[in-house]
């Protein structure tokens, strides 16, 4: 245990030494999706509410709310197509609005994260409008974008990335915030942040290498390599692959009904008040006592009656 968090420490640095030897590479392009025929797919619930009042041309951010045999499941939907779902200012924002009002919803059970837009899920962040910052407006939004996806990886229900295209730096970084991950099999993922001489800087450094182990996480890291849905389940990245609809949105789908299974299944909220209140009646306090007193006197337990 100490090893691997010995080996998150020092990702850090050696990213940067990763960073600057491939600063002039080109990013990997998205693979084409695999078909299959239409009749297979289900159709999709109807759209819900929406927050998007800052979006101009369109809502860069949908929440859905769904509803009969769906209710109980949120679907948040990135909606920026001009930008590849790239995350801005205006974006984080909207996101962070959205996580703050359904983290304290009583009625919502399950979180869905997808793409609105075909073909991508989310490519990172908006490297046109971070060009145009003051260097301490990048560091700022940076902590924002962390603080986002921190929010986003704390709600108290499960959360589910729906990955139907490519998920390329923060947009990946989002998607290991989430509980699960599904993803097409033409899906392209990677943080490929050392090609621009940055490192990951919204939590990949640390989720990823919780995810897919230390060493596995230096080596994508390190090469900004980017992996398909069917890699990318076996290093255990994600934990579904789906073969690419016609629709394209294969991955979607896989989720729902995954969140569906969860419905009926006792809310976070209330599994740890039952947690709490089992572990308070299972140990007698004098015995919880004397179990701390022996570890700290490092001697075995001398528990009553035995």
């Amino acid at each position: 245990m100490a090893a691997a968090l010995g080996g998150l420490g020092l990702l850090h640095g050696r990213v940067r030494l990763a960073a600057a030897a491939a600063a002039t590479s080109s990013l990997s392009r998205p693979g084409r999706r695999a078909l299959v025929p239409a009749g297979a797919a289900a159709a999709l619930p109807s759209a819900g509410r929406s927050y998007g009042s800052e979006a101009k041309e369109e809502e860069e951010l949908r929440v859905r709310y769904l509803d009969e045999e769906h209710k109980g499941i949120v679907v948040l939907g990135l909606n920026r197509s001009h930008a590849k779902n790239a995350l801005n200012k205006n974006l984080l924002k909207m996101m962070s609005k959205a996580v703050d009002a359904l983290k304290s919803d009583k009625k919502v059970r399950t979180v869905i994260f997808r793409s609105e837009v075909p073909g991508i899920f989310c490519a990172g962040a908006d490297l046109k409008e971070r060009a145009k910052m003051h260097s301490s407006e990048v560091s700022s939004f940076v902590s924002k974008a962390r603080a986002t996806i921190n929010e986003m990886a704390n709600l108290p229900v499960p959360t589910i990335a729906a990955i139907d295209g490519t998920a390329l730096g923060g947009g990946l970084e989002l998607a290991l915030a989430c509980d699960i991950r599904v993803a097409a099999s033409s899906a392209k993922m990677g943080l490929v942040e050392t090609k621009l001489a940055i490192i990951p800087g919204a939590g990949g450094t640390q989720r990823l290498p919780r995810t897919i182990g230390v060493s596995l996480a230096k080596e994508l890291i390190f090469s900004a390599r980017v992996v398909d849905g069917e890699e990318a389940k076996s290093i255990g990245l994600i934990s579904h692959v789906v073969e690419q609809n016609e629709a394209g949105d294969a991955a979607y789908r896989r989720a729902l009904a995954l969140a569906r299974e969860f419905l009926p299944q006792v809310d976070l909220i209330t599994g740890l008040a039952i947690e709490e209140a089992c572990y308070a009646q299972t140990i007698p306090t004098k015995d919880r006592i004397e179990g701390l007193l022996a570890f700290k006197e490092k001697r075995p337990p001398r528990y009553k009656g035995e």
